[in-house]
C-alpha cells in the first residue's frame, strides 16, 4: 500500500529538506573532516583525516527516517525509541542527536558551535573518539551496531511491558538476510496490545550490501508484500528518487503507521481483543548513498554498492580528489545551514521535539534510569532440608523453578523468563502455576499455558530469545534465560556483543546507568546428555565467555539445589553482568544445608571440612571440583581413596564461582595469591574435576605459583549415545580415573600398582556391564555419601 495524502505544505517540504541536508552534511563531515568544519577556508588536505573510515551508504536513509520520526513525535507527542539495524550508520545517529541537542547534553564539551562541530567531526572513527557504528557512546542507542541481525528482536524486547513506547526499528535489506533477523519477524505473535508497546519495523531497501545486491531488493514488489503479509504485517510502501516527493511519502506513511498502532492499542485497551492484530510496517525504497557522489572514476556510486563505505578514499595520495569532496560538501549549502559561529541557523525547530521526548534523551535507551529493583522472596523458604548428606536426590532446577515462580508472582510488570521451548523440559514448569506463556497467535482447545498476558517467553529461536532478553534488560527490566547447554552456543556472537556493550557502558561512559544483569541457566548439560548423544554434548559456551572482560562475566557451578537457589538470588540482584549458571535438571544428591550454601556461595570457593580428612593443614592430596556431576565424582573418588588409603590426608575443595580462580588484577572476584595458596597448598598435587574443558581452568590459573600441581579432568570432546557414567569414563572424569591420577601423583604409595589395576578392573567391568545391560553399574548409580 502506497499512501499519497500530500499532507505537507511546500514550506514543510523545504524545511525537511534543509533538515536532511544538515544531517547529511554533518554525517559526511564526520567521515572526512579533521578541521575547517564550516568550509570557511578553501578545503586543503590538512583538513582531511589521514585515515578515512566509516559507512556512507546507509547513512542518508537513516537520517531521513530519524527526521520524520522527529516530525511525528512533535505532532503526536509519542514516546519513540530509535533502534538502528544498519549498525555502521553511526554518523547518522551522532549527527541527529547533535542537531536535536541531546548529544551536547551527554557530552557538554561538544557544543553546538564551530568548535563543537570540529570536535564532533574529528572524534568519529578516530583514536580516542567514538566508533564508526552505533555503540554505547551514542545517546539514544540500545544495541551494539557492529554486527547485524539483532535490531528487530531488541526492539520487541524493549516494548514488552512498555505500553506507551513505540520502537521504530530500521532493518537494512542486507541485515534482513541474517538468520537471527529472519526469525525475529515472528515477534509480532507475542505482542499484547493492552500491556505492551509497539514496534514499527522500517525495512530500508537501498538495494546493496557491501559488494552485492540484496535479496529483498531483487524480488518483485508483490512477492515482497506477500512475504510480509504472511508474517502478519501491513506493509506501507514508500519509494522515490525525488528529494521533494520523498518527504510527502514519508510523512503520509508515518502518519498512517502511527495512527494504526494507536488505534489498535486504544481498541484493545478499551474493549479487549481476541484476534492477533495486524501491525503496520514501512518498506522504504531509496537509493543507497543518496545525495552523495553519483559516480567516481566513471563507476556508479549513488544507488550502488560502491557507496557502502567511503565513496572515495586516499585523498592524501590523490590530491585531485579533494575537489570531489569539496563539491560534495558544498552541495548541501553549509552557508545556509550554519551561521558564522557554527550555530544551526536553518529554521528546523518546528521538527525538533521537546527535550523530554527527544530520542537521544529517551530514558528507555538508558534503562538503568528506569530500573526498579526486584522484590525477591527469601530463598530460605525454598530450602531443601536433609538428614544425611549425599543420600537423597532432588532436581535442583525444579526447586529453582519454584523460586522463580515466586519472583514472577511478586514482579508481574518487570520480570520475564525466556527460553527456546524448554521451560518445562528444564524443570522450571512451576512458573506455570503463576503465569502462562506469552502467545497472541491462534490457539486450539487442547493448548495449555498459552495466554496473551503470559510472562514466559518461548520461541524455538535462541537468537530471538536472546534479542528479546537484551532489549528487555537494556530498557531497565529483569529476566532469566534457560537453555540446553549445547545449543546456547548458537548465540555466542550475540553474547559477545552484549558483553562488549556492558564493558564500555559500565567502565567508560559515566552517563549510562547500571542495568540488570543477563542471567543464563544452562541445563540439560553435557554430563546428562548421554541419551541425545554427541551433538548435545558441548560445554563450550563458558569457554567462550571466559575470554571476555572478567569484570563483566560471572560463571557459576552450584553443586546442589540449595547452592543453586542462593546463586539464583545473587544474580537477580546484580547489575551490568553476564551471569552463567550451569546446573543439571536431573535428580542429584544434595550436599549443603541452606546456611552452608549461603556461606559457600558468598565466598565462591571453599574447603568442605566434612569431606576432608581431620588434618587438612598439611594434606597429602587436594581433591577439587566445579560442577554438580564433577562434585559427585570427586566425592566418590575421595571415598574410594579413604577406604584404600585410610592414612591419606585429603583436603576437599569445591568451587562454585569459577572466577575466584582468576587473578584479582583482572577481576574483583579473584582470590589474592595468599588466599589461593592457603586453599591450594603449594607442594600438594591437586586433582581437579571440572565441568567443562580443562584448558579453561589452566588459563585462569596459569600465573598462580602452584599451577604445575593442578591435574585437571574435564570434557575432552569425547561423546556418544551411551550411559551417564560412561560419558564420564570416555572423558576420564569418572571416579576411577580420578583415583588413578591421584595415585600416580602421590609419593610413597606402596600398593600403587595394585590400586591402579583395581581401578582398571572396575572400568573393565563397567564397559562390559553397559554393553550387556544398557545401564550403569548399580554401585555407580546408587552411590551415596555416608
Amino acid at each position: 500500500m502506497t499512501i499519497k495524502n500530500n499532507k505537507l505544505t511546500s514550506d514543510d517540504v523545504k524545511t525537511l529538506n534543509q533538515y536532511w541536508a544538515l544531517a547529511n552534511y554533518i554525517s559526511v563531515g564526520q567521515i572526512y573532516l579533521l578541521d575547517n568544519p564550516l568550509l570557511k577556508e578553501d578545503l586543503r588536505l590538512d583538513h582531511v583525516k589521514p585515515r578515512l573510515l566509516g559507512h556512507w551508504g546507509t547513512t542518508p536513509g537513516l537520517n531521513l527516517i530519524y527526521i520524520h520520526l522527529n516530525r511525528i513525535i512533535v505532532e503526536t507527542k509519542s514516546k519513540l525509541l530509535y533502534v538502528t539495524g544498519p549498525g555502521h550508520g553511526g554518523p547518522a545517529l551522532a549527527a541527529n542527536t547533535y542537531i536535536e541537542g541531546s548529544y551536547t547534553k551527554h557530552y557538554p564539551d561538544i557544543q553546538k558551535n564551530e568548535d563543537g562541530l570540529k570536535k564532533l567531526f574529528k572524534q568519529f572513527s578516530f583514536p580516542g573518539g567514538i566508533p564508526s557504528h552505533v555503540a554505547p557512546e551514542i545517546p539514544g542507542s540500545i544495541n551494539e551496531g557492529g554486527e547485524l541481525g539483532y535490531a528487530l528482536s531488541h526492539a520487541f524486547g524493549a516494548v514488552f511491558d512498555n505500553p506507551d513506547l513505540i520502537a521504530a526499528c530500521v532493518v537494512g535489506d542486507g541485515e534482513a538476510e541474517t538468520g537471527s533477523l529472519a526469525a525475529s519477524w515472528h515477534s509480532n505473535k507475542f505482542i499484547n496490545p493492552i500491556e505492551d508497546g509497539a514496534v514499527l519495523p522500517i525495512l530500508h531497501l537501498n538495494g546493496y550490501k557491501i559488494a552485492n545486491p540484496t535479496i529483498l531488493a531483487r524480488i518483485p514488489e508483490d512477492e515482497l508484500i506477500n512475504l510480509f503479509n504472511g508474517y502478519g504485517y501491513e506493509p506501507i510502501w514508500v519509494e522515490s528518487t525525488d528529494v521533494n516527493e520523498i518527504h510527502q511519502l514519508m510523512a503520509d506513511a508515518f502518519d498512517k503507521a502511527v495512527h494504526t498502532i494507536k488505534s489498535i492499542q486504544q481498541s484493545a485497551r478499551e474493549h479487549g481483543f481476541t484476534d492477533r492484530p495486524v501491525w503496520p510496517m514501512i518498506i522504504m525504497k531509496t537509493p543507497k548513498g543518496w545525495t552523495g557522489p553519483k559516480t567516481f572514476d566513471n563507476e556508479p556510486v549513488e544507488g550502488n554498492w560502491r557507496s557502502h563505505q567511503v565513496p572515495f578514499k586516499d585523498l592524501h595520495g590523490h590530491p585531485e580528489r579533494l575537489e570531489l569532496l569539496d563539491t560534495w560538501l558544498k552541495s548541501y549549502h553549509p552557508e545556509e545551514l550554519f551561521d558564522s559561529k557554527g550555530r544551526i541557523k536553518t529554521n528546523i525547530n518546528k521538527f525538533i521535539p521537546d527535550e523530554s521526548l527527544q530520542m537521544g534523551m529517551s530514558p528507555h535507551a538508558n534503562g538503568g534510569k528506569l530500573t526498579v529493583p526486584l522484590v525477591l522472596p527469601d530463598v530460605t523458604d525454598f530450602n531443601i532440608s536433609f538428614d544425611s548428606r549425599g543420600y537423597e536426590k532432588t532436581s535442583a532446577t525444579r526447586i529453582l523453578g519454584q523460586y522463580l515462580a515466586a519472583v514472577m508472582d511478586l514482579n508481574r510488570a518487570n520480570f520475564r523468563v525466556f527460553g527456546p521451548d524448554e521451560t518445562a523440559s528444564n524443570r522450571l514448569d512451576a512458573l506455570y502455576d503463576v503465569t502462562d506463556k506469552t502467545w497472541v497467535a491462534e490457539k486450539h482447545e487442547d493448548d495449555i499455558h498459552l495466554q496473551a498476558n503470559g510472562r514466559v517467553m518461548e520461541i524455538l529461536s535462541e537468537h530471538t530469545c536472546q534479542g528479546w532478553f537484551e532489549g528487555y534488560l537494556l530498557t531497565g527490566r529483569h529476566g532469566f534465560f534457560s537453555c540446553y547447554e549445547a545449543f546456547i552456543n548458537i548465540i555466542n556472537s550475540m553474547a559477545t556483543q552484549h558483553a562488549k556493550w556492558l564493558k564500555v557502558s559500565s567502565q567508560e561512559i559515566c552517563w549510562r546507568k547500571p542495568i540488570p544483569s543477563l542471567n543464563y541457566l544452562l541445563t540439560s548439560h553435557v554430563w546428562r546428555q548421554d541419551h541425545n548423544g554427541f551433538s548435545h554434548q558441548d560445554p563450550g559456551f563458558i569457554n567462550h565467555l571466559a575470554n571476555k572482560d572478567p569484570q563483566v562475566i560471572r560463571l557459576y557451578f552450584p553443586p546442589d539445589a540449595n547452592t543453586l537457589l542462593v546463586i539464583g538470588e545473587q544474580v537477580l540482584r546484580s547489575t551490568n553482568k553476564i551471569n552463567v549458571i550451569v546446573a543439571g535438571k536431573q535428580p542429584q544428591l544434595q550436599w549443603l544445608n541452606m546456611e552452608e550454601a549461603k556461606n559457600h556461595c558468598q565466598q565462591g570457593i571453599g574447603v568442605w571440612d566434612w569431606a576432608s580428612s581431620s588434618d587438612i593443614k598439611s594434606p597429602d592430596l587436594i581433591m577439587a571440583c566445579a560442577g554438580d556431576v564433577p562434585t559427585i565424582e570427586a566425592l566418590a573418588a575421595t571415598k574410594i581413596l579413604n577406604k584404600l588409603l585410610p592414612n591419606l590426608k585429603i583436603k576437599f575443595v569445591n568451587v562454585v564461582n569459577i572466577m575466584t580462580l582468576a587473578n584479582p588484577s583482572s577481576t574483583s572476584e579473584g582470590l589474592t595469591d595468599k588466599e589461593f595458596n592457603e586453599i591450594f597448598n603449594l607442594q600438594v598435587p591437586i586433582i581437579f574435576a571440572f565441568h567443562g574443558y580443562p584448558s579453561m581452568i589452566h588459563r585462569l590459573i596459569y600465573n598462580r605459583s602452584c599451577h604445575a600441581n593442578f591435574h585437571i579432568h574435564g570434557f575432552n570432546e569425547e561423546g556418544t549415545t551411551t550411559t551417564p557414567f560412561d560419558m564420564l569414563v570416555l572423558n576420564k572424569l569418572d571416579r576411577f580415573n580420578l583415583v588413578k591420577n591421584a595415585i600416580l601423583r602421590l609419593k610413597n604409595i606402596k600398593n600403587e600398582a595394585t590400586i591402579i589395576a583395581d581401578m582398571d578392573h572396575k572400568l573393565y567391568r563397567h564397559k562390559n556391564y553397559i554393553v550387556e545391560k544398557g545401564d550403569d553399574l548399580p554401585e555407580v548409580k546408587n552411590f551415596i555419601w555416608d
